[in-house]
């Protein structure tokens, strides 16, 4: 018998809304792959902080919302791809990365990136698992 597979959106009212056709995360099987997410705070709308730290903070906060979403964690991602303003900033992102991160240490590629709004500073994507 052949099984198709099949794909399904992340859907949370507790995730920053998306800022074009496309959807915070997909989930295919058990693995599920966000999209590039930004600092923007889901209850205000609005950029939280202006700073490296901040912005890293909140980013990895929204991923781990939409993971959550999805059954499953930061702890569960294997890859994330993050963009950065200005590569000077990168140990300061780092720092923030690691903590968020704790034990779990994904792949990664980070590089320079013009960002969609001139007040972002970072922007990070993930493909994760649900156990």
């Amino acid at each position: 018998m052949n099984k198709k597979a099949r794909h399904l959106p992340v859907i949370s009212d507790r995730v920053p809304k998306p800022q074009g056709p496309y959807s915070p995360g997909v989930v295919l099987d058990r693995m599920i792959f966000v999209a590039g997410q930004a600092a923007i705070d889901p209850a205000t709308g609005k950029l939280a902080g202006t700073d490296i730290e901040a912005q890293t903070e909140q980013t990895l906060r929204n991923i781990a919302t939409i993971l959550e979403a999805a059954g499953s964690g930061l702890q569960y991602v294997l890859r994330c791809g993050v963009f950065l303003a200005d590569m000077n900033e990168f140990p300061r992102m780092n720092a923030v990365y690691a903590r968020m991160f704790g034990d779990n240490r994904p792949a990664r590629t980070t590089v320079q990136a013009v960002l969609p709004r001139p007040d972002l500073r970072v922007e990070i994507d993930a493909i994760a698992y649900v156990p």
